[in-house]
């Protein structure tokens, strides 16, 4: 399949590329523009005369290609007040029950398990909440089960009191991260509670 695309400005660049036998992509490229082009939903092809080392496969003739799987994300949110009975107490993960945005459906909702698609450079944020006083709960955020880090909260004159944490971090392909309840019990989160990720990008 030959696709024909031209690139807004004059022309200054003809190149022609084959992309993981999708077909062959003809670019007329600008001097100074730069224009995304999406290519049958196979792959993204950006004409640019100015290339810079970003994702993607970049030749000296200025033609990035990228995967369209790129945008990876997801949120989840703990519906209900209590964990779910299924919660193992060998594991100790924490579960969510609602995916408020799950692109790429890396994130396993039943397991609570995201894994990664692809190598890249990956953002993680929590936030879990406890209901009751008088306990101590230790959050960690594991990378193929083991700890990354931690989260904490121990007051116990506090009713509800939140155990949150941010971290960026380099994944391998199927690289799975999750939550686990160290310490303590979650008796909280109704729709207190969340655990989010996305791909900041691709290696």
């Amino acid at each position: 399949v030959l696709r024909t695309t031209r690139c807004p400005g004059p022309c200054a660049m003809l190149a022609l590329s084959l992309f993981m036998g999708y077909g062959v992509v003809l670019c007329v490229a600008g001097q100074n523009d730069t224009e995304p082009i999406v290519l049958e939903g196979k792959c993204l092809v950006v004409c640019d005369s100015n290339p810079s080392s970003d994702s993607g496969v970049t030749s000296s003739l200025g033609i990035s290609v990228r995967s369209a799987g790129a945008k990876v994300a997801f949120s989840a949110v703990r519906g209900t007040n209590h964990e779910p009975s299924d919660m193992s107490n060998t594991s100790m993960t924490i579960y969510f029950d609602q995916a408020l945005v799950n692109i790429g459906n890396h994130f396993d909702l039943k397991a609570s398990v995201f894994q990664a698609p692809r190598r890249g450079i990956y953002s993680f944020g929590f936030h879990v909440v406890k209901v009751y006083n008088r306990q101590t709960i230790q959050v960690n955020l594991m990378q193929n089960d083991y700890p990354v880090i931690s989260a904490f909260a121990g007051d116990q004159d506090v009713t509800r009191e939140a155990a949150s944490n941010g971290v960026l971090l380099q994944l391998e392909r199927e690289d799975r991260v999750y939550l686990k309840l160290e310490r303590g019990t979650l008796m909280g989160g109704w729709k207190y509670s969340t655990f989010s990720g996305f791909l900041v990008f691709p290696l």
